[in-house]
């Protein structure tokens, strides 16, 4: 791993993409190593997971502020983060190299409390009104506010006439399981970047097609 980027990931929940980041960064399809867990509550079972895949985990806090965000990259010196499934707003780290993922089009389906299942069923409502056609699993640069960094990944899902929020659900996780290491990988070895200001300044390959 020695000269490889350091990738910390913070979950909030089964940790099902937290495995696949761990699992790919050990097959090459991720250049990176994945150094630590960090989740905020003990029930997750992110935790077995990161036990299983001898992952460090961090002890479960309640409350993050900027010193506890801050502190955390520093003591897993890590170069980027990670949020996979992330519930808590993010105070005081680098927006140029924290990322997200987010299972529903942005930015029209983001926001505080537009998570998991929440999202699926407002897509879900939107469709049956005829407002949309697809979901997408999107990528985006993380601000203190929920969602609101430039987005650098959309993959469109399409939703079909007998989906439910829960089929939805599934076909979605498939595709972020199936992408998320590729575009990480883009971002750490910085051939997606953003200077953290201005929106204008996202920069991608000449090839990349998914925007």
């Amino acid at each position: 791993m020695k000269n490889k980027k350091k990738i910390l990931v913070f979950n909030s929940g089964s940790g099902s993409g937290f495995q696949e980041l761990v699992e790919n960064s050990r097959t090459g399809v991720l250049d990176a190593e994945i150094v630590g867990l960090i989740t905020n509550k003990h029930t997750y079972s992110c935790i077995d997971r990161a036990i299983d895949l001898n992952i460090i985990v961090a002890k479960p806090m309640q409350k993050f502020q900027v010193e506890d965000y801050q502190a955390l990259v520093k003591f897993f010196n890590s170069d980027y983060v990670a949020l996979s499934g992330w519930l808590k707003p993010v105070k005081g780290l680098d927006p140029q190299t924290t990322i997200n993922i987010h299972p529903g089009p942005l930015p029209i389906f983001g926001g505080k409390g537009m998570y998991g299942h929440h999202v699926h069923e407002a897509v879900i409502q939107a469709y049956k009104q005829g407002q949309i056609q697809n979901s997408e699993v999107c990528m985006h640069f993380v601000t203190s506010e929920y969602d609101d960094g430039p987005v650098f990944f959309r993959y469109p899902v399409i939703i079909r006439p007998d989906d439910d929020a829960t089929s939805l659900a599934a076909r979605v996780n498939k595709i972020e399981h199936g992408w998320q290491s590729f575009i990480t990988n883009l971002v750490v070895n910085r051939q997606i970047t953003w200077d953290g200001i201005n929106p204008d300044s996202l920069k991608v390959p000449s090839w990349y097609k998914f925007l």
